[in-house]
């Protein structure tokens, strides 16, 4: 048995591992890194925490001057499309969840990217039908949908801003003409990609200049990331889907050496869907989130559901049948996420019976063990029509950006932002880079004869695994968080949850500890003193376990006598509040 002690310590050690070195280059962004990261802040009338601290400081000065928690999203998305363009921009897609104070309503907008009109379902595969690899499927055209996060800015403007628009993209454009230092995990994710972010000139001309990747500090302009954001503070989100950037895009997608379909009447007919959120109870809280074509709040609330009749608070953190419960829960959901999930407006995706309280129960039941499931297949919820789906075999690697804001006024937003994987397809365009999104649905069409739920087709939005998510007690929110990390997102954000509503963690320390994911097969536990512990513990349970680095992103805020922010200290994010 480990103590609790021990995880504190371990938390503490931790922390301190991941956190910024004294190596890294004396900028205004590391300024700001060491001055707030790692620390629990507290705040009074409002707060952002996000990945990078120059789009903080922007979604925060707008929060200063009287913006709503949208104004403040759209000055820091445009930032982080700028400094942390291997996981977020204009070129790619977000879900965005929204809490508003003054009638008590929460909103749920899909800003997913689609596929083209001419995709088929053997997009990503050969000519003998059989899947291509992963890579070779991302880089190049072929992997490009639609892009949505501009439209997406700009709806949410016109629901909920305050601020004038111009106004909220000055940030970003200033940095863009003026440069901004590279930060260090940028040219860590640069560097790391280097290949295939030469395969494109003007993408290699600009984070390889004369052939050598851009380095921490450096200062870096972008003059077509800031002429771009001057037409869109001036004509709006439309230049992005009509005119000629659009035009721009669709020519960069079929003419790269990978490409693709993506044609004009695709950007002309895009449009950002508002869905019903996804609740689920947990504890008395009402844990919400973004339904289909996302994954998200379905799957993370099913893991709560299934360990909701076991006694996590007294177990506690440290005790691995804890983690044998979060464990196999996530198995068992993640058997029903990759036959049932997909694009709603395309798949019969049986929400009510997936989160039924009974079909809950005898999936829970399951639990009722000391030691890990020997074998999990997906359930048989009650459909409100019949079908027959096979299991998925889609490939959705980590990148990605989130950020959580509570405005003066007492809306909450969490949103996860996204290209898909690093630097997206590695085209850029206008200063942007263009997502590989496409590449999150199945490779594969039909699987033992049946065919596959997260399937190409066109006009389709692939199945994602972002959990941009509020928890409400009473009505009110209590907490909003999210993550990046592909399919990992999901058992970041439930074991987050629980760790904060279930082990009593303030929230800093949820998103500090230690990450353990089981996605259906092998036990994830990040390496570290804490995982070299539990690590055997689960082993002995009869669990396969691999210890090894995971990159979470956490940010997050929770509510209730004032404000509290934490931010991932595996990230260069911070949280700052008034």
């Amino acid at each position: 048995m480990i103590h609790m002690k021990f995880l504190t310590r371990s938390l503490l050690a931790f922390s301190l591992a991941i956190g910024p070195g004294h190596a890294e280059p004396i900028t205004a962004a590391n300024a700001l890194i060491a001055k707030h990261q790692g620390r629990s802040v507290t705040a009074d009338n409002w707060m952002i925490s996000a990945a990078n601290p120059l789009a903080v400081q922007a979604g925060a000065d707008v929060l200063a001057r009287g913006g709503s928690a949208a104004d403040a999203m759209i000055a820091a998305q445009a930032v982080l499309g700028l400094v942390e363009p291997q996981s977020s921009g204009l070129g790619g897609g977000a879900f965005l969840v929204w809490y508003d104070a003054a009638s008590g309503d929460l909103t749920t907008l899909d800003g997913r990217e689609t596929a083209p009109l001419a995709a088929t379902p053997r997009l990503f595969q050969d000519k003998d039908g059989k899947p291509l690899s992963f890579f070779e499927a991302v880089v190049g055209g072929r992997s490009v949908g639609v892009p949505a996060t501009p439209l997406l800015m700009e709806e949410a403007h016109k629901r909920w801003g305050k601020l004038a628009w111009a106004g909220l993209l000055e940030p970003a454009r200033k940095l863009a003409a003026d440069g901004f230092e590279v930060s260090k995990r940028m040219a860590k994710s640069v560097a790391w990609d280097a290949a295939r972010l030469a395969i494109a000139p003007d993408t290699a001309a600009y984070f390889l200049p004369e052939g050598a990747a851009v380095q921490a500090g450096d200062l870096l302009k972008n003059p077509a990331y800031a002429e771009t954001l001057e037409d869109m503070a001036q004509n709006g989100a439309s230049i992005f889907y009509s005119g000629p950037l659009a035009e721009a895009i669709v020519s960069r997608v079929q003419n790269a050496a990978n490409p693709g379909v993506l044609d004009m009447v695709d950007l002309a007919i895009y449009r950002i869907k508002e869905r019903p959120p996804i609740c689920v109870d947990y504890h008395g809280n009402q844990v919400c989130g973004m339904g289909p074509p996302s994954s998200g709040a379905l799957t993370v609330g099913q893991i709560l559901k299934l360990v909701e009749p076991y006694d996590l608070a007294s177990l506690g953190a440290d005790d691995p049948q804890s983690w044998r419960l979060i464990g196999d829960a996530s198995r068992l959901a993640f058997k029903d996420r990759g036959r049932y999930m997909a694009d709603s407006d395309y798949v019969p995706v049986p929400v009510q019976g997936l989160l039924d309280d009974g079909y809950m129960a005898e999936r829970s039941a399951l639990l009722d063990r000391d030691t890990a499931l020997p074998k999990v297949t997906a359930g048989t919820p009650e459909y409100d029509h019949a079908a027959l789906w096979g299991d998925d075999m889609s490939i959705e690697l980590p990148s990605t950006s989130h950020i959580s804001i509570v405005d003066s006024f007492g809306n909450a937003l969490s949103m996860t932002t996204t290209i898909e994987n690093i630097f997206g397809s590695r085209l850029m365009v206008g200063g942007f880079l263009l997502n590989n999104e496409l590449t999150d649905f199945s490779f594969s069409s039909h699987r033992n004869g049946h065919p596959i739920a997260n399937r190409v087709e066109p006009g389709k939005r692939p199945r994602s695994s972002m959990s941009p998510t509020i928890v409400l007690r009473d009505g009110k929110p209590i907490l909003v968080i999210g993550s990046p990390g592909g399919s990992r997102i999901i058992g970041f954000v439930a074991q987050t949850i629980i760790a904060h509503l279930d082990w009593g963690m303030d929230i800093q320390a949820a998103i500090s500890m230690p990450r353990l994911v089981n996605r259906s097969g092998t036990y994830e536990v990040e390496a570290g003193d804490f995982g070299t512990v539990m690590a055997p513990e689960l082993e002995a349970i009869g669990f396969e376990v691999k210890l090894k680095k995971i990159t979470s992103g956490l940010h997050g805020i929770a509510i209730g006598d004032g404000l509290k922010g934490g931010a991932d200290p595996r990230r260069e994010g911070i949280v700052l509040g008034d």
